[in-house]
């Protein structure tokens, strides 16, 4: 009984400190947020709420709404392109053909997003790989312009989220009872009614999490959207960075990075209200 207590306090000490650490951390943030900018200075002055109220400018109501739309694009694309790199890679039976589907899917997971990101570059820029096979074929005279657009992050963002989508779609129907697909067929359903009405609703605990988890890391995405959209796609993370670091404006970053984590939360409870009818569905 001791050794357990005892190896039960190694595990949990370190998680409390991360936990006290990370609470430190917001209590900081929090602190600075309600402090007055001094202009050409790192000090703050005192207690005020201007900066809370200076979010409502345009500026700052942009970045929001596209760092919520990249979010829901990103998700919504995600779900689209995992979901049958998931079951084919669950239900292909060649094992050559589900190696190879498994290594193109988590690949990317492997690399760095720095990496990643400075791939999409290359990919998407003016004489990058897009546009040289599109120019090359005839079919456009003048480059697309990809880089520093909402399409360009939209597409590397997906790129950085689909793996983990993957993952999470792979063990959700990995895990359904193939007994219930072919009492289904059985009774005359075709393959598409089958899965419409049975492979789909019980992957439902998989594409939950995949919503939540893949909603939650694009809204706190930083180097691809800085990278890809050249300060031209402001979103919440980018925007605390260039007032912090370039204005060193720390107290107006703060405010912000506190307004985003509220809007997070309130997002992720909307989102998980939502999503009732998608567990009902999985839990019948």
């Amino acid at each position: 009984m001791n050794t357990r207590s005892s190896l039960r306090g190694w595990l949990i000490s370190p998680a409390g400190l991360v936990a006290l650490c990370i609470c430190v951390s917001m209590a900081a943030v929090l602190q600075f947020s309600v402090r007055a900018f001094i202009p050409g200075s790192l000090d703050v002055g005192g207690l005020t709420l201007a900066n809370f109220t200076g979010l409502g400018k345009s500026v700052y109501l942009s970045a929001f709404v596209n760092t919520l739309l990249l979010s829901i694009e990103t998700t919504i694309c995600s779900l689209l392109v995992a979901y049958p790199l998931a079951y084919a890679m669950v239900r292909v039976r060649n094992r050559l053909l589900k190696s190879f589907i498994l290594i193109v899917s988590i690949t990317p997971l492997f690399l760095g997003e720095i990496v990643r990101t400075y791939s999409w570059i290359i990919v998407l820029g003016n004489n990058g790989f897009i546009n040289t096979v599109l120019r090359k074929t005839g079919l456009i005279d003048l480059p697309l312009n990809l880089m520093f657009t909402h399409l360009g992050v939209l597409i590397a963002l997906v790129h950085v989220t689909i793996p983990v989508v993957v993952l999470m779609l792979a063990t959700a129907i990995s895990h359904i009872n193939r007994d219930y697909e072919k009492a289904a067929q059985s009774l005359g359903a075709g393959p598409v009614r089958t899965f419409l009405t049975v492979t789909l609703p019980l992957s439902m605990p998989g594409i939950i999490a995949s919503i939540t988890t893949s909603f939650a890391w694009t809204f706190s995405a930083f180097a691809t959207p800085q990278m890809i959209g050249g300060g031209r796609v402001p979103t919440v993370s980018t925007l605390v960075y260039q007032l912090g670091f370039s204005s060193m404006n720390f107290p107006l970053a703060a405010s912000l990075s506190v307004a985003g984590l509220a809007l997070t939360v309130v997002s992720l409870m909307l989102l998980g209200r939502g999503t009732k009818r998608l567990k009902a569905m999985g839990a019948h």
